[in-house]
């Protein structure tokens, strides 16, 4: 799936909390966000006809599934387990030729002949948090979970996943059908994902020995020296060159976006425009990781998710025409479903320390409502999602609003804005005032009222928002007229 990633580590990040978040870009499926508890132990994949036994005592975690499952199955696409662990799954990467023909995918092939069986795929993003998230304790349990269900299942994609806890961000890649390799995110450094296999260094002594900041599979160096992946000139092993790709759709729909976001957060750090850049929109070599130039808050996250290139010339909205306009692909872009940031806030109490700022639809014309994940279950303004369009329900008020804005761009921009901004600001002060009470009472019965009364604020703001944007189309439909235009 055509996704965005960004991870902050703690050090990177404005309180010192760990966050990953993620664009899930699907094909306009309806999405919510619900508690799952009491996970059963049989699971059978729609995509892959996989079926997996799963342990007992499952944890509840929180999930984004699609709300129509029946055909294409759950696709959770993240959450955070009552461990205050989260985990975001997937972000579709890329592979080349060499690792294919070396470990193929693991792809479900159907029966041909009466008295032949069907031949099950291996697991994809329909599948991952699924069968991981609900057993693991922290972010590195997580890589060696998933890690070991890659190595006896396969994937029939190619996939990366975060996986987060207080202390730590581990980020894993497949490579192939069965291999891959995990590499945890330094606390002072962000991380930028866009759709491309993305880890720029990796040191398979660490991953073979304490896997201090490194890990994976058993097979991978041998199954790289074998068939001749390694394409790096000197000592330095770049997983890029020997796993990714490296063609020119690239540097139309991929590389730019990691040119946005690193731009922003490290304007100074690099020449990124004019003559001679250090990194340009088609650079192959932007660093995975980086030390952002001050710390990174929420909003900034959100931000950056939201982005279509504004101040440069590759701005869609931009009114007058010039040779590059829209060349490059959004991260904000409209097939966007939902995003969440997942974050763990270790200066609190271990009961409120994670919150899911989770929102749906166009980032660019969105905002997010922040969630305490340890709950029975979610205020039904983001759990009760319908295949009916519904103004009254969060996914489709947010769909509607963008619907709405981006024929009449120029003159809805600052509601949006204002929407943006005043629905922020109301989150944070609602999360403010249930952190200090809960933390003062040290009772913490009280969430799923505080994330009711965070949901119905964020709910006035958006239909206020709503309505904006609506007269303001109305005001532009091409059959207006007045007397006085005559």
């Amino acid at each position: 799936m055509a996704c965005t990633t960004i991870l902050v580590g703690k050090k990177a990040s404005y309180d010192g909390s760990t966050m990953i978040a993620r664009n899930d870009d699907g094909r306009f499926d309806t999405k919510k966000l619900v508690v799952v508890k009491n996970q059963g132990k049989h699971y059978e994949s729609k995509i892959g006809h996989l079926k997996i036994e799963l342990p007992d005592n499952p944890l509840p975690y929180t999930s984004t599934p699609n709300v129509t499952t029946e055909k294409a199955g759950i696709w959770a696409a993240n959450g955070i387990n009552s461990e205050n662990v989260a985990m975001t799954a997937t972000e579709t990467i890329t592979s080349n030729a060499l690792v294919l023909g070396a470990d193929p995918y693991v792809v479900y092939k159907k029966a041909e002949k009466k008295g032949e069986k069907d031949i099950p795929g291996g697991l994809g993003e329909e599948d991952l948090v699924v069968v991981t998230l609900p057993y693991i304790h922290s972010a590195r349990e997580g890589v060696l979970r998933l890690g070991k269900l890659l190595e006896q299942y396969g994937t029939y994609e190619p996939n990366g996943i975060a996986f987060s806890d207080k202390d730590e961000i581990w980020w894993l890649e497949t490579i192939g059908g069965h291999n891959w390799m995990a590499r945890r995110v330094k606390d002072e450094e962000y991380v930028i994902m866009p759709n491309q296999l993305g880890i720029d260094y990796f040191d398979f002594e660490d991953a073979y020995g304490e896997q201090k900041e490194f890990i994976c599979s058993k097979g991978l160096k041998e199954l790289m020296e074998r068939f001749h992946m390694n394409l790096n000139q000197g000592e330095k092993f770049n997983p890029r060159l020997a796993f990714g790709s490296h063609s020119d759709s690239d540097h139309v729909y991929n590389t730019p976006r990691a040119w946005f976001m690193a731009r922003y957060f490290n304007p100074r750090t690099y020449k990124w425009e004019g003559d001679n850049p250090d990194f340009g929109p088609e650079s192959d070599d932007i660093p995975w990781s980086l030390v952002p130039e001050h710390k990174i808050t929420v909003e900034e996250v959100k931000y950056i998710l939201s982005s279509y290139y504004q101040g440069t010339p590759y701005n869609p909205y931009l009114v007058k025409d010039n040779p590059v306009k829209g060349k490059y692909r959004s991260i904000g872009i409209n097939r966007t479903d939902v995003m969440a940031i997942l974050q763990i806030r270790p200066y609190l109490p271990f009961e409120i320390q994670a919150v899911e700022w989770i929102c749906f639809g166009s980032n660019a014309f969105n905002t997010c409502i922040p969630l305490y994940s340890q709950v029975e279950k979610m205020p039904s303004y983001v759990s009760q999602s319908k295949e009916t369009v519904d103004s009254n329900n969060f996914y489709w008020a947010s769909r509607l609003i963008g619907a709405l804005a981006d024929p009449h761009f120029s003159s809805a921009v600052q509601l949006i804005e204002r929407y943006q901004g005043a629905s922020a600001a109301k989150g944070h002060q609602l999360l403010n005032k249930f952190d200090e009470k809960m933390r003062q009472s040290k009772d913490f019965s009280g969430k799923e009222a505080a994330n009711e009364e965070i949901a119905q604020a964020i709910k006035e703001e958006t239909e206020k928002a709503l309505r904006n944007v609506l007269m303001n189309a109305m005001a532009h439909m091409k059959n207006g007229y007045n007397r006085a235009d005559n």
